[in-house]
C-alpha cells in the first residue's frame, strides 16, 4: 500500500512503501509536526500582539499586571494589620505541680493604645470563648506618643471580667508623667489587676501553688537614677519567697540569658513587635534593643524545664505598619 504524507513530502522526503505499522508511524509524525506548527504560530501571534500590533501594547499589559499585583498586595497588607491572630503553645514542664496540668494562660503584650476596634472585639470574643485561667499583660499597655489612659483602662476592665489579670510595665509606661502613671496604676488596681512591680503573687489549686513574678522595665531605673539597670538572676530570685514553680512576667525578651540563669521556669515577654517586618524563612527585620535580625522576636525559646514565650504584640508605636506580622495574642497550655 502506497502512503503519502503531505507534511513529509513538503520537507523533501520520498514516497515510502509501508506496512500498516509504518503507516501509523508516519501518521504520528504528521501529528507532531502539525502540533509544533501550531505552537510556533501561537508564539508568533503573542509576540505580534505584545510587540508588533501596537508599539505600547507591552507596556500596557505590564502596567495592568503591576496594578493587579499592587492591588492584591495592599489588600493583603491591610488584612494582615487589621486582624488579630491567635497562637497556641503546649509546653511541658517536669516540675509543674499536678494540679496545674492544662493550666491555660492568655498572653497579651504591646497593646499601645490601639484604636482598632475590630482587633479589640476579636480579642475579647476569643478570650471569652477560651476562658483562660489567667491573662498576662507584659507591658506597653499605653503608647507614650498618643497616651490614652482612659481607653487602656476600658479595655483592661473588660479583660478583668474574663479572667484574673497580671501586669508588668514596659518602656512606654516609664515615659509617663508622675500623675499619668499614678492614674494608670490606680485604675489597674481598681479593676482588680495584679500589678507586679517587683512583686510576687501566688495561685493555689488543690493545696498546690505556682508563683507569678513581675519586674518593671529597666527604663524605670534610668528614669530614677540616670543609670539603666537590667535585672540580674540574683535580683529576680530575690523576689521569690519559695521554690514553687515560677512564671516571670517581663517586657524585655533580649534578657533571655539572664532569665535562664534565674530560678524561674516560664518567662512571658513582648517588646520586639515580631521584628515589625517578618521576612519568609528569615524572621523579624528589626526589634528595639536587639537591632537588625533579632534573635528573640516572637515565639517559644528554651528547653528542658525552662521556656520563654515572646508575643509579637497587638499594637504599633513609632512605625504604624507591620509586614507579614499580624497582631498576636498567645495561648499557652501548661503540661506536666
Amino acid at each position: 500500500m502506497m502512503t503519502l504524507s503531505e507534511n513529509v513530502k513538503g520537507r523533501g522526503l520520498e514516497y515510502v512503501e509501508c506496512c500498516p505499522a509504518h503507516e501509523r508511524h508516519v501518521s504520528k509524525i504528521n501529528e507532531h509536526i502539525t502540533e509544533n506548527n501550531s505552537m510556533i504560530s501561537y508564539g508568533k501571534m503573542m509576540k505580534f500582539l505584545i510587540q508588533g500590533a501596537h508599539p505600547t501594547m507591552g507596556k500596557v499589559i505590564a502596567g495592568i499586571a503591576l496594578a493587579i499585583f499592587l492591588f492584591f498586595s495592599l489588600r493583603w497588607l491591610h488584612h494582615s494589620n487589621a486582624n488579630a491572630t491567635f497562637t497556641r503553645y503546649k509546653i511541658e514542664f517536669p516540675s509543674l505541680p499536678e494540679a496545674f496540668h492544662n493550666f491555660k494562660i492568655a498572653h497579651i503584650s504591646d497593646f499601645h493604645n490601639t484604636k482598632n476596634e475590630r482587633i479589640k472585639k476579636a480579642i475579647l470574643r476569643k478570650l471569652k470563648h477560651e476562658q483562660p485561667d489567667m491573662i498576662a499583660i507584659t507591658g506597653d499597655l499605653i503608647d507614650s506618643r498618643r497616651t490614652d489612659i482612659g481607653a487602656a483602662l476600658t479595655f483592661i476592665n473588660k479583660l478583668a471580667d474574663i479572667a484574673p489579670c497580671y501586669y508588668v510595665t514596659g518602656n512606654h509606661e516609664s515615659r509617663l508623667g508622675k500623675n499619668e502613671l499614678r492614674r494608670l496604676m490606680e485604675g489597674l488596681e481598681e479593676a482588680g489587676v495584679h500589678v507586679l512591680s517587683g512583686r510576687e503573687a501566688f495561685i493555689a489549686r488543690n493545696d498546690e501553688t505556682i508563683s507569678i513574678i513581675g519586674i518593671d522595665d529597666p527604663c524605670f531605673s534610668f528614669k530614677q537614677t540616670g543609670v539603666l539597670e537590667n535585672p540580674t538572676p540574683e535580683s529576680i530570685d530575690a523576689l521569690s519567697k519559695g521554690d514553687a514553680f515560677s512564671i516571670l512576667l517581663s517586657h524585655r525578651p533580649e534578657l533571655y540569658e539572664t532569665y535562664k540563669k534565674a530560678n524561674v521556669h516560664l518567662v512571658l515577654a513582648g517588646h520586639a513587635h515580631g521584628g515589625q517586618f517578618r521576612l519568609p524563612y528569615i524572621g523579624g527585620l528589626f526589634a528595639p534593643n536587639q537591632g537588625f535580625f533579632p534573635k528573640y522576636d516572637g515565639g517559644k525559646y528554651g528547653e528542658d524545664d525552662f521556656a520563654m514565650v515572646v508575643s509579637r504584640g497587638v499594637g504599633n508605636s513609632l512605625f504604624p505598619v507591620r509586614f507579614n506580622n499580624p497582631p498576636e495574642v498567645v495561648f499557652i497550655e501548661l503540661k506536666n
